[in-house]
């Protein structure tokens, strides 16, 4: 009965240590993530400021490809371990996202509605803040959200084509900036958990996916205090 009493002890031990070691290998997985997040924005504002001297105009289509080019990239050298690549990758991506938003950020300057920037940034802040304290304590799952999400944002991306090239309404454009505004708001929500949960294969991919996410809300909170501004 006694041997049997120490191997019961020696294994409970032993899943005692397994699950300490893994929290803390969670617990440096979130740290080295939101260290990257912040970085991340650094580099972003950094590329805002300068596209902001010297980008008067810019090519959206061609932005866009050299960006899905480079998350490509970053996402194959994350499979492959290249982890110095993919980090310089995520700087440069955030960087030229940053750059592209150079050209936007001065029509609201030039406009005289350099308030509606600096809203847009608080309430994204803040936004992200609050969600992000709600996911890390909430008891709610988030992980069926994926999919729904993932198809919601399928539907924006055509509906704002549509909007763009051929209804080009201004309310078709605030309604679609709102929605999306809130898918972006659940998507804080369903990465935060996935990355204290350790859902994420590396930290640089989960930095990258919450970065587009407070990037997506403050383009499309700017759209939307910009056209109620102006009405």
């Amino acid at each position: 009965m006694g041997l049997y009493d120490r191997d019961y002890i020696s294994k409970q031990s032993s899943h005692e240590f397994e699950q300490e070691a893994y929290q803390g290998r969670v617990s440096s997985f979130v740290k080295d993530t939101y260290k990257l997040i912040g970085a991340s924005l650094v580099a972003a504002t950094a590329g805002a400021y300068i596209g902001m001297q010297v980008l008067s105009f810019y090519s959206p289509i061609l932005f866009l490809i050299v960006e899905l080019a480079i998350l490509f990239g970053m996402n194959y050298a994350v499979k492959k371990e290249q982890n110095t690549i993919a980090l310089i990758l995520l700087f440069v991506f955030t960087f030229i996202t940053g750059f592209t938003l150079g050209p936007i950020l001065n029509m609201y300057l030039g406009m005289g509605a350099g308030h509606v920037v600096t809203q847009a940034f608080l309430v994204t802040a803040i936004a992200f803040g609050g969600l992000t304290v709600y996911a890390m304590n909430t008891q709610t799952d988030f992980s069926s959200w994926g999919k729904p999400m993932f198809y919601a944002l399928i539907g924006i991306i055509i509906a704002s084509l549509l909007n763009m090239f051929l209804f080009k309404s201004t309310m078709g454009s605030l309604i679609i900036s709102s929605i999306t505004a809130i898918l972006f708001c659940g998507y804080i929500l369903y990465d935060t958990q996935n990355i204290i949960k350790g859902r994420y294969d590396s930290p640089i991919m989960a930095a990258v996916s919450m970065y587009l996410n407070i990037l997506n809300l403050f383009i499309s909170l700017l759209n939307i205090l910009g056209i109620t501004n102006r009405e």
